[in-house]
């Protein structure tokens, strides 16, 4: 059986703002199987020309190849940032029962 085409989204969060209804919204309309919400963290950075820093939390989103336009288009509608971080890292492999798993979650195979 050919493995699904899986990749893991980045995006950071507000440190003083939940982004557990976030990781909700797209856990329930099925654009991410799992979401991880990691702890505060410090952020160093570049914005309009000056150095910043501030609290956010990294948002680790797993999910299928084929609705990362879908959950791209969702995540910046929802987001608080005018540039969300969103990367999109590709999955090169893993075990065949946890990436069935992101594809039945997301509705998608193969």
């Amino acid at each position: 059986m050919e493995q699904l085409a899986a990749v893991i989204v980045l995006t950071t969060w507000p440190a003083d703002a939940d982004p557990a209804p976030l990781a909700t919204t797209l856990v329930e309309e099925r654009l991410a199987a799992c979401i991880n919400l990691l702890s505060p963290m410090e952020s160093v950075y570049r914005w309009h020309g000056v150095v910043e820093r501030a609290a956010e939390r990294q948002v680790i989103i797993k999910t299928a190849a084929t609705v990362v336009e879908a959950l791209l288009a969702r995540l910046k509608a929802l987001h608080p940032y005018e540039v969300p971080e969103m990367l999109v890292l590709p999955v090169t492999g893993g075990g065949d029962e946890y990436l069935r798993w992101i594809g039945e979650n997301t509705g998608r195979m193969g």
